[in-house]
């Protein structure tokens, strides 16, 4: 089929042709996956990308439990059943509602090693997701894990919970 020295030049051909549709679909996606730097928008591989991680990480260390969520996510809402049932208190960050949420997504992935959600989070330590979240609840390993949180963060007084939410910004 191919002569000696025609095999190469299709496999570059090939791989140019790969090389080029890959960066016509990631230049828009660089336009807007950068994340908000006082204003402007960076590329997500840039400094944008360790602000993304770095607002993850306050979210975090700011509460005891943290859900990375999606608003129509069936697992999402899995998991605040499981803190509502135990009446524990969380912070519920909606990332398809909230304006860095695809950059927060990224930095979650970065950062757990998986990119679905929900992100669990409780005392800093990421439990997973919303099996997980019902699945440690199921073994009785999800209320300890809760009580190591400070004492105003551990649960709410009327057992109903109180996901509070941080949707758009």
């Amino acid at each position: 089929m191919f002569h000696p020295g025609q095999h190469i030049d299709y496999i570059l051909a090939v791989f140019s042709f790969l090389s080029m549709f890959a960066r016509a679909g990631s230049l828009s996606r660089v336009a807007w996956t950068g994340c908000r730097r006082m204003g402007n928008f960076t590329s997500s591989t840039s400094v944008a990308g360790s602000s993304c991680v770095q607002h993850v990480q306050e979210m975090v260390s700011q509460n005891c439990v943290v859900i990375f969520s999606k608003s129509t996510c069936p697992y999402c809402k899995m998991a605040k059943n499981v803190f509502n049932e135990i009446g524990a208190t969380y912070k519920v960050i909606e990332l398809d509602e909230h304006n860095d949420g695809r950059r927060m997504q990224e930095a979650l992935a970065q950062m757990t090693g998986a990119r679905t959600v929900p992100r669990v989070f409780i005392n800093g330590n990421c439990i997973g997701g919303g099996s997980d979240t019902k699945q440690l609840h199921q073994q009785g390993k999800l209320r300890p894990l809760i009580e190591q949180c400070a004492p105003c963060c551990a649960s709410s007084s009327d057992g109903s919970g109180s996901g509070q939410f941080e949707s758009a910004k």
